[in-house]
């Protein structure tokens, strides 16, 4: 049941080349940075990546982008990363963008065993009728595109099929945790570690702080240790290592 690891360096390092990944994270906000950078490290590629975004330029998953990592992508924002969407672009990358509360609830069904659902969201778009450009060719045009999805009434209401996701593996970062893999999350860090804990066959977990079996109230636990494999415990500066994406203050 104890399901700590020594370091980042171990808990990543049977993750293969080409494997599928759920990353959670949103902007700079909850991102297991400590797990990609041993995946950085260990040389890891053609990797299929499902998160929200990309990370930022040399941040989260701009670290592995920017080093040709990063096959395919299933996310629902490009924005704040220039070496994104360059690749995108250049037909480098390709990229499958779903509406982002469609994207949360495919890695909930996933790991829920829930195969599909119906959803009124992007109904009488691309996203059901296909067309969206999922990878460019050198010369601008589309080489390849989504297809059409199904899509079905229900109360005179019409809704596309969306499809759950699993992955191979998951990178979560997690505020409290412990032994057996339960988490809990701060604040605006619960995003999309969660979801993506519970989509991931083998989840790997970086903890800011590892605590006891039992220290954790029932009511604390935002994920039960069944849907995590692997936990890291963060030093003190890893776990204060936190940019901020835009800082606004008055003059």
């Amino acid at each position: 049941m104890d399901k700590v690891i020594a370091g980042a360096t171990e808990a990543v390092a049977d993750i293969p080349d080409g494997a599928s990944l759920a990353v959670g994270g949103f902007g700079l906000s909850g991102v297991p940075d400590v797990l990609i950078g041993a995946l950085h490290a260990q040389g890891t590629g053609g990797l299929r990546v499902v998160s929200n975004n990309c990370g930022v330029d040399g941040r989260g998953l701009g670290v592995l982008l920017a080093d040709g990592r990063i096959a395919r992508v299933t996310g629902s924002y490009v924005g704040e990363n220039k070496e994104f969407a360059r690749q995108y672009l250049s037909g480098e990358l390709e990229v499958e963008l779903v509406p982002q509360g469609t994207l949360a609830e495919r890695l909930r069904a996933g790991g829920a065993g829930i195969p599909a659902f119906y959803t009124p969201a992007g109904v009488g778009t691309q996203v059901a009728q296909g067309g969206l450009p999922w990878r460019y060719a050198p010369d601008g045009s589309v080489a390849v595109a989504s297809p059409p999805k199904e899509t079905r009434d229900f109360a005179s209401r019409p809704y596309v099929l969306e499809h759950g996701i699993t992955t191979d593996y998951a990178l979560v970062r997690a505020w409290r945790g412990d032994r057996h893999g339960n988490l809990c999350f701060r604040r605006a860090a619960a995003n999309f570690n969660p979801l993506a804990a519970m989509a991931g066959r083998v989840t790997i977990a970086e903890v800011e702080e590892l605590v006891g079996v039992g220290e954790l109230l029932p009511d604390e636990v935002h994920l039960p240790g069944v849907f995590v494999q692997r936990v890291v415990a963060l030093t003190a500066e890893e776990a204060a290592d936190k940019r901020i994406e835009k800082r606004t203050v008055r003059t």
